[in-house]
């Protein structure tokens, strides 16, 4: 079989020649006329051969140190600059070029790399900083924060993270959310509400989940609150305000019956009785009966809002809603301000009651003044907001107005405006009562999701 024919070598391409030998060259070729023309001169003047070889290679020599010496001139700059440039990207920002101005362009050249290495030393000092704090911030929170890559495995845990887990951080990064027991809170809704149980943890969690890149690649980051601790806090707190409450009022009644108890006991101790006993009797015991009847009612009403049931949603035009609400009330004329025509799912047994109570308070506010109660509804980023006005005397303090119990009618329970609010929260709706701008008088708005 006969062999391949020996190929030539392939001719060297003009940019394959170092720029170093490119300089060289060139500086060369631009002394040559000058050196050929220089020792024709010298051939012709007449000396000793031996004094025309000296001067000729003097000039050859000068010819080749001028081209050197101007190599050196454009050539070392440019490895100052390929330094500089590869230390930066090493993250070293400690290298500067000297002889750096704005004199010619390669000291242009060298300055505008000093302030680049300036600019990105800044720069890094400032992502330290911030990725310190950021480390320092992860590690205080009482919050656990766990960051998956496309794959699922850990990439980040705090140190919340680790004693949720109960594993340090270098047993836990790289393994998958199974193997850590985390996939659900990857797969699950969020934010959700969960009671679960962690190797070093349980109570109540609240997870969230967020998406974000890391090169390129999508990451997600799961962040587990612990509200135990925060609802075990508000429940105290719920039952402080209720013992005091229930204390108050209970007292309020007591009192009163211990009182007339005692006296009604001294007068049978009398002999002889007085002829006006047996009034002093009827009229004691008919106190208290009055503050037993009372007290009877304020557990009713406490009872009543403790068990207000969940809504049971249905389609409910606001319209007919409203007008059959406002056609209720017969103290006052109710003015409707006509809305859109809009539709929701709501309770309209609830809704009932709580817009029964808003207008009938603004009624009890406007009698008082002559002044009028006007309704009406409009629609704004996908909700409707119902609003009640009065021409009433407006409110001198808010601060209690949905405290349970906290009434400033001589008659009244305490309970309107939150049971109200309640029904309002059930429905993921919003309400709120507050002093007018335009005039005197009260507006409470209703806001209600429309889907």
């Amino acid at each position: 079989m006969a062999s391949d024919p020996p190929r030539r070598p392939r001719p060297r391409r003009r940019r394959d020649v170092p720029h170093e030998q490119r300089v060289f060259r060139l500086a060369l070729l631009s002394g040559l006329p000058a050196v050929v023309v220089s020792i024709v001169l010298l051939a012709r003047d007449g000396h000793s051969a031996k004094v025309q070889w000296t001067l000729g290679l003097f000039v050859v020599g000068a010819w080749l140190g001028t081209a050197l010496a101007l190599r050196e001139r454009v050539v070392r700059p440019l490895h100052t600059i390929s330094n500089m440039l590869a230390a930066l990207r090493e993250g070293d920002f400690s290298i500067r070029a000297r002889n750096a101005g704005v004199d010619d362009a390669l000291a242009l050249a060298l300055l505008e790399a000093n302030l680049l290495g300036e600019t990105l030393r800044s720069q890094r000092l400032g992502a330290l900083e911030a990725t310190a704090l950021l480390r320092t911030v992860m590690s205080e929170i009482d919050v656990a924060v766990v960051a998956f890559d496309h794959e699922a495995r850990v990439r980040l845990v705090n140190r919340a993270g680790e004693r949720l887990l109960a594993q340090p951080a270098e047993r836990l990064l790289g393994r998958s959310a199974e193997q850590v027991g985390l996939q659900w809170t990857l797969d699950a809704d969020v934010p959700r509400t969960s009671d679960v149980s962690f190797p070093g943890g349980s109570g109540r969690w609240e997870v969230r989940r967020q998406a974000f890149r890391q090169a390129g690649r999508p990451h997600t980051l799961v962040v587990l609150a612990d509200l135990s601790r925060t609802l075990r806090e508000e429940e105290l707190q719920a039952w402080q305000r209720l013992v005091r409450v229930l204390s108050h009022e209970i007292n309020n009644s007591l009192a009163p019956i211990k009182s007339i108890a005692g006296s009604l006991a001294s007068l049978l101790e009398v002999t002889p009785r007085p002829a006006d006993a047996d009034d002093d009797l009827r009229r004691g015991l008919d106190v208290m009966g009055g503050r037993a009847a009372a007290l009877e009612r304020f557990m009713s009403s406490y009872a009543r809002l403790a068990r207000l049931p969940a809504p049971h949603r249905a389609p409910l035009d606001v319209a007919t809603w409203v007008r059959r609400v406002t056609t209720l009330e017969t103290r006052l004329a109710v003015q409707v301000n006509e809305g859109p025509p809009t539709n929701i799912l709501a309770d309209g047994d609830q809704l009932d009651q709580l817009l029964i109570n808003l207008v009938r308070n603004a009624v009890d506010a406007s009698l008082e003044t002559g002044g009028g109660v006007r309704v009406g509804w409009s629609r704004r980023d996908g909700a409707v907001s119902v609003t009640v006005e009065d021409e009433g005397r407006g409110l001198s303090s808010t601060a209690n107005l949905f405290v349970p119990f906290f009434t400033t009618k001589p008659d009244g329970s305490g309970i309107g405006l939150v049971l109200s609010r309640q029904v309002a929260d059930a429905h993921r709706g919003q309400l709120s009562l507050e002093n007018r701008g335009d005039a005197r008088g009260c507006v409470a708005t209703l806001v209600l999701p429309l889907s």
